[in-house]
């Protein structure tokens, strides 16, 4: 028996329906904010991810990359590894002169992995906001992934904050030579913070800011204001960015979200400037996100500041209490041919779909109607069915306008 690739997963019938109902969802929410739907390439060229460090070497490494060959000569490519990058390249190509631009997407990324514990396809619906650099709208991202979780159903949801600029001027004030600077950026954002241990080596009076900026966990803005106050000299020049962290943190701090202060939480965010976030549930992490105002000039596209989120689908689908919860209560249901012709059947099926009912024809010719709606249709009359271990009820209809009326005003026995 042949099979499947290993770090990959099939999604069966169950899984799909509720990878549709999270996918809807968010769609559907973030479509209320403005967001519009866009899809980029699942191959991109190599020097996408490599144009002035947007992925750190540990995650180049893990790439699937291969010649895309054209004659004599061939470019090398990958499967994207990142959703993020591709919209940057998509906007700077197609859409720059608009701004700010609104794009939500659900997309697949791949990343090797050898531990044998995390898939090789990862599935993920983000948002990107184009060309909006203020804190309201970091405030509106992340009052708009809390919505979507607060959707989805899903519990004990926080966000872990921490501002990439902040770890950006404490590593220039070590006095790092460029090689090695951008080599323990690229392990902080690779999720080495031992990395820090070479910073206090190399600049001890950063030892004691260091210290206590990472070593103790906030959960307010007051947090970060004490740390300015304290640190005011240490941190000199800093203000602004200090500043920007401050409001974002009010504003999530105002919308009653949940939020802890954690500056070393930064992992995964290779191309963020400014605030940046973990979305958790309990202590799992579910999404993330932050601000990149570098990256759309890195593709080679004019300045324009930028943020976005993602959440990830497999986290979700498994979290979610919300999935197979039909907005109608007969959301689907199963038609039992008794004595009625086909036509007759499929006509009770168009109909039935016409109002947004999902409809699935039995053929198994059982008697016992199953758990669940039922319309068992016989010539000239039809009969709702709803069968469960508790109550089976049933009522009789002459046609299918009088069963649709009922439904409509949900008083399907009365």
């Amino acid at each position: 028996m042949i099979q499947r690739c290993q770090g990959f997963r099939d999604l069966l019938p169950d899984d799909m329906k509720s990878f549709r109902s999270v996918e809807g969802t968010f769609l559907d929410s973030v479509n209320g904010w403005g967001y519009r739907e866009v899809r980029t390439p699942t191959i991109e060229y190599l020097y996408l991810f490599t144009s002035a460090g947007t992925l750190t070497p540990g995650k180049l490494r893990r790439t699937y990359s291969f010649l895309d060959w054209d004659g004599w000569s061939g470019e090398r490519v990958v499967l994207r590894p990142d959703a993020t990058i591709p919209v940057a390249r998509m906007y700077s190509e197609c859409i720059s002169g608009e701004s700010p631009a609104r794009l939500s997407y659900v997309a697949n990324t791949f990343m090797f992995d050898d531990s044998g514990k995390k898939t090789r396809e990862r599935w993920q619906c983000g948002v990107e906001l184009i060309g909006a650099g203020t804190p309201a709208a970091d405030g509106e991202l992340i009052a708009m992934a809390s919505e979507v979780l607060g959707r989805l159903g899903i519990k004990d949801i926080r966000f872990r904050l921490s501002h990439s600029g902040l770890l950006a001027i404490l590593l220039e004030k070590a006095g790092l030579e460029p090689e090695e600077y951008n080599r323990v950026f690229d392990e902080l954002l690779d999720g080495n913070e031992a990395a820090f241990d070479r910073v206090k080596e190399s600049s001890p009076e950063l030892a004691q800011a260091l210290t206590l900026m990472l070593g103790v966990n906030g959960k307010s803005a007051g947090y970060i204001k004490n740390l300015k106050a304290l640190l005011e000299e240490t941190l000199s020049g800093a203000e602004a960015v200090i500043d920007d962290f401050i409001t974002i943190t009010e504003i999530a701090q105002n919308l009653n979200i949940p939020c802890e202060i954690n500056l070393a939480s930064a992992k995964g965010y290779e191309y963020y400037t400014g605030v940046i976030f973990h979305v958790l549930s309990g202590e799992d992490i579910i999404g993330g996100g932050g601000r990149y105002d570098n990256l759309i000039s890195l593709l080679g596209g004019p300045e324009t500041p930028a943020a976005g989120f993602a959440l990830y689908m497999d986290k979700l689908m498994h979290l979610s209490s919300r999935i197979g919860q039909d907005n109608v209560v007969c959301g689907h249901v199963k038609i039992k041919p008794r004595n009625a012709g086909p036509d007759e059947v499929l006509n009770i099926c168009r109909e039935l779909r016409s109002q947004g009912h999902s409809v699935e024809i039995d053929i198994s010719n059982q008697k016992d109607p199953g758990t669940g709606w039922c319309i068992e249709v016989d010539r000239g009359s039809l009969r709702l069915i709803m069968a469960d271990s508790e109550k089976p009820r049933s009522r009789q209809f002459n046609n299918i306008q009088e069963l649709l009326q009922a439904i409509k005003k949900e008083k399907w026995f009365d």
